[in-house]
């Protein structure tokens, strides 16, 4: 997959990043919960991952449409 596809900011990413946030803070809960031990995983995922990908897509998007201005 080409980086232009990979990090362009599409509406349909943005709602992929809030169901994976919300799907990683649930499953979270749930095996922490059920486990009694501190699953980091997919703590990592919704913490570091996911705002990380977010920012740098947005970042890459205004290049992107600035460049083809």
């Amino acid at each position: 997959m080409k980086t232009k596809t990979l990090f362009l900011l599409s509406w349909k990413k943005m709602w992929i990043i809030v169901v994976a946030g919300f799907i990683s803070i649930v499953l979270h809960n749930l095996i922490s919960g059920l486990t009694g031990i501190e699953e980091p995983v997919f703590f990592t995922i919704v913490v570091f991952i996911l705002p990380l990908y977010l920012l740098i897509s947005i970042i890459y998007s205004i290049i992107h449409l600035a460049k083809n201005r």
